[in-house]
């Protein structure tokens, strides 16, 4: 069957081993001094693993592979890592919203004679928590831990509308855009507009989790888009991001993340470029919260 599962760059790929924990499903092994994928089976294709990866050589692709079997994946894996390893691997599903799977693994648990070692996070009862609606309670905020993603959350007030009042609404808005086109993929790195310009380089999501994305990131901005899980050709970002170093001559680059550790992929995407490049330039790292609010900013 096709379905999304991990494939890994080897030119890229350092041995690091930083992906190691972030897949406890345990598809993932150094081997000769590279990070492998040593079963399709136990690669859920969620993608955890690719924010931890620091050279860019983990990606998402979608091709023929070997159905993902959670049941014998815990048969053959996680219980047997004990009881840490099964809890970090429940958290892992329930803060990507994999609740199919999350309750297939407690299934399994209890099939086994084997207490669930979140009872006191996720219900022992598979139907109370592996069915929750979009508009549940724990739906709405992100309880830490993990990766959300993908996990469902509901930021709508009691309502059923957003928070702003009517007159907010209704108020114009001046946007911040200076050209077009802007996604990485589209754009010209020697575009007259990017010489000599401070370069925006955002994650696809930030212009929709942060309400003032043009006043507080763009203005005065030149812009670059990109999503480092979904997107294909890294290697041709790290190309064009060192081009607009060493060619168009950015003085600066902002990279704009979401907190989802596999938005760290941007960043890795950049630190290759900065490595490219004969030129070096400034950067500042800022982390959107998926409500919005800046959780984090740092020149790296």
């Amino acid at each position: 069957m096709k379905r999304q599962i991990i494939t890994i760059d080897e030119r890229k790929c350092t041995g690091c081993g930083d992906c190691i924990p972030g897949c406890p499903e345990g598809a993932l092994q150094l081997i000769d001094g590279k990070a492998r994928l040593v079963s399709d089976l136990f690669c859920d294709g969620l993608g955890a693993c690719i924010g931890h990866c620091p050279t860019g050589a983990m990606r998402i692709e979608t091709r023929e592979a070997e159905p993902y079997d959670e049941k014998r994946v815990m048969r053959e894996s996680i219980i047997r890592g004990g009881a840490n390893v099964i809890a970090a691997h429940l958290v892992h599903l329930r803060d990507h919203g994999a609740h199919d799977f999350l309750r297939e693994a407690i299934e399994c648990l209890e099939e086994e004679g084997i207490g669930n070692p979140l009872e006191h996070v996720i219900e022992a009862s598979p139907a109370a928590s592996c069915h929750q609606t979009e508009h549940a309670p724990s739906a709405h905020r992100h309880h830490g831990g993990g990766c959300p993603g993908s996990r469902t959350m509901d930021f709508r007030s009691a309502n059923g509308q957003a928070s702003a009042t009517p007159a907010e609404r209704d108020m114009p808005v001046s946007g911040e855009l200076r050209q077009w086109p802007v996604q990485l993929h589209l754009v010209s790195p020697l575009a007259p507009y990017y010489e000599g310009s401070d370069l925006l380089l955002a994650a696809d999501c930030t212009a929709f989790a942060a309400g003032d994305f043009h006043r507080r990131l763009l203005r005065g901005r030149t812009l670059a888009v990109a999503c480092p899980k979904l997107d294909s050709g890294m290697d041709v970002y790290v190309e064009k991001l060192a081009a607009m170093i060493d060619h168009a001559r950015i003085n600066t680059i902002t990279v704009a993340i979401m907190e989802v550790p596999c938005c760290g992929g941007l960043m890795s995407i950049v630190s290759e470029a900065l490595k490219r490049a004969k030129r070096k330039v400034p950067v500042r790292k800022i982390v959107i919260g998926v409500q919005g609010d800046t959780l984090g900013e740092e020149w790296v």
